[in-house]
This record gives C-alpha cells, sequence and structure tokens, in this order.
C-alpha cells in the first residue's frame, strides 16, 4: 500500500473517517527534510500495509487541513486513531525512530 495525497477536502473522510490509524505527513516540494523522510514514510505504509495508512498532505496546495492542525513548520507528522490526533512529531528522523514511533503510538 502506498502513501495517500490527502487534500482539504479529502482530509476529514481519508483521516479523521479511516478505520484504521493514520499517519499524516505535512509536507512540500521546496523541503529537503520532507524528502529526505519521505522514502521512509514508503517503506513503513508497506510495511504497515491494513494496520495503518500513510497520507501525505501537501501544504503549499492544502493549507487548511495544515492551519487546522496548526502546523507551523513542515515535516509535520501526526498519528490519528478513531478520527483523533494522538501523537505528533516535527522535523525529520530516521526510518527506525519512525517506526518505533508509529508502533508505540498505535
Amino acid at each position: 500500500m502506498a502513501t495517500v495525497a490527502v487534500t482539504d477536502d479529502t482530509f476529514d473522510a481519508e483521516v479523521r473517517g479511516s478505520d484504521i490509524p493514520v499517519v499524516v505527513d505535512f509536507w512540500a516540494e521546496w523541503c529537503g527534510p520532507c524528502k529526505q523522510i519521505g522514502p521512509a514514510l514508503e517503506e513503513l505504509s508497506d510495511e504497515f500495509e491494513g494496520k495503518v495508512k500513510v497520507a501525505k498532505v501537501d501544504v503549499d496546495s492544502n493549507p487548511g487541513a495544515a492551519a487546522s492542525m496548526g502546523v507551523r513548520g513542515i515535516p509535520a507528522l501526526f498519528i490519528f486513531k478513531d478520527g483523533q490526533p494522538v501523537s505528533n512529531r516535527a522535523g525529520a528522523a530516521p526510518k527506525a525512530a519512525l517506526k518505533s514511533w508509529i508502533e508505540e503510538s498505535i
């Protein structure tokens, strides 16, 4: 399962309405640290297939979702469970750290 591109219009359905936990990555094309963690998130979406959805929100194209979550810097990562944010972190991190964070949060 690849990551899912989420927009302002689909945020509620894809993230808040998901029946499995969702990792939301707020990112932008010009953001170096965002590009750095992108491949790790793709791999994790495969590893957690069926257990966790990984969603990506481009903050330049979809400022509403980012604003609603109070995102001030990117990359900003949130984990939603049962439609509510349960954990968040900012900045790039190695794949192992991201995986541990996801496992602890779900």
